[in-house]
């Protein structure tokens, strides 16, 4: 796996009004955490930042605060704006050597499924998955095959396994699968329909009447 770096600055600026102002320039606020270490408000560019955040792959980052040794870490959490969808806040999580981290992990598709050609429609339910390992064992993506997934069939959490990693998600979790055509319900909603514009019959007709 590999690191990529960040440059940040430490950031003097807390107030609300600050904060903002400081994002319409094109910075984005965040904190840096750690085991034993006090919480540091850092604030860097979001052309810096959205490497680290958009990308189909796991990276440990090195954070490089303005006149300070570089510390390894992991993006902990992001914050977007409901409405801009631009990133408002990140969190960050100090890693150490022989520490067990917990840390999502991307998932790649591969492969056909012969599914498809049956009709069936794939459904990639969860794009990451929870894993728990050590630093030089996080792997950069999850691949997982799906050539041989036919209708109706699909992978969980419980069926990967990579070697010195923990899947954490839990193992009921569908992480994809081959959802069935709906051609059948189609033809049943077109019967439906068909049956409801006959008439009921609810007694005799008037001719009926008289002729009896």
């Amino acid at each position: 796996m590999s690191d990529i770096k960040l440059p940040a600055k430490k950031r003097e600026i807390t107030t609300k009004g600050a904060v903002n102002q400081a994002r319409k320039q094109g910075y984005v606020p965040g904190i840096f955490y750690s085991k034993g270490v006090e919480p540091i408000s850092i604030i860097t560019a979001e052309l810096a930042l959205k490497p680290v955040v958009y990308t189909s792959e796991t990276h440990l980052i090195n954070l490089e605060i303005e006149g300070q040794e570089a510390v390894r870490c992991i993006l902990k959490d992001v914050q977007f704006d409901p409405v801009s969808d631009r990133i408002i806040h990140f969190d960050l999580y100090g890693v150490t050597v022989g520490q067990v981290l917990q840390i999502q992990v991307p998932v790649q598709i591969i492969g056909n499924a012969v599914g498809i050609k049956e009709g069936g429609k794939l459904q990639v339910q969860m794009h990451k998955i929870d894993v728990e390992c050590l630093p030089k064992d996080i792997p950069d993506h999850i691949e997982l095959d799906v050539t041989n997934l036919g209708v109706g069939d699909s992978i969980h959490a419980i069926d990967i396994k990579i070697e010195n990693v923990t899947i954490i998600t839990p193992e009921d979790v569908v992480i994809v699968t081959v959802a069935a055509p709906k051609v059948v319900a189609e033809d049943t909603a077109e019967g439906v329909a068909k049956d409801s514009a006959e008439p009921e019959v609810i007694g005799k007709s008037k001719t009926e009447e008289d002729k009896g």
